[in-house]
């Protein structure tokens, strides 16, 4: 039988001797396939005030497994240009990425209920980023 081990001083998983991910209270992270993934992202998208999302322009929004390995553990990133420092020769240019992680996004999570949640915050957070609003002014908003 598997041993698994967490930290629980920090609250974050932690990969048992087995190499097992471990959650703070013991539990292994959710499990979900990444379809059902991409559904909860459409929900979320679901809920952003359709004012909102017409207001979006030239961003693509993709789920990929994991962030990217030469930084910090992200649930999501937004990469480009934001809508308010686009000027007058803002053209010709590839669609700004917003990109949801679902391991990381699952790691964190002890119920699906958990993701919804997680996957709402994170869309809304990255779509926030593409109208030009930065982190500091996120946490204060309660969207960190």
């Amino acid at each position: 039988i598997p041993t698994l081990a967490a930290d629980l001083d920090d609250g974050q998983c932690r990969a048992g001797g087995d190499g097992y991910d471990v959650r703070q209270n013991g539990c292994v992270p959710v499990e979900m396939s990444r379809e059902r993934f991409e559904e909860l992202v459409a929900e979320a998208l679901d809920q952003v005030p359709e004012e909102l999302l017409n207001l979006m322009n030239n961003v693509v929004i993709l789920v990929e497994d994991e962030s990217p390995e030469d930084g910090p553990e992200l649930l999501g990133l937004y990469e480009g240009h934001a809508l308010t420092t686009r000027g007058w020769d803002y053209s010709g240019v590839l669609p700004d990425r917003i990109l949801i992680f679902r391991n990381p996004i699952l790691r964190i999570c002890d119920s699906e209920e958990d993701v919804i949640e997680e996957v709402a915050i994170t869309v809304v957070h990255e779509i926030a980023h593409h109208f030009g609003i930065d982190d500091h002014r996120l946490h204060e908003l309660g969207w960190g």
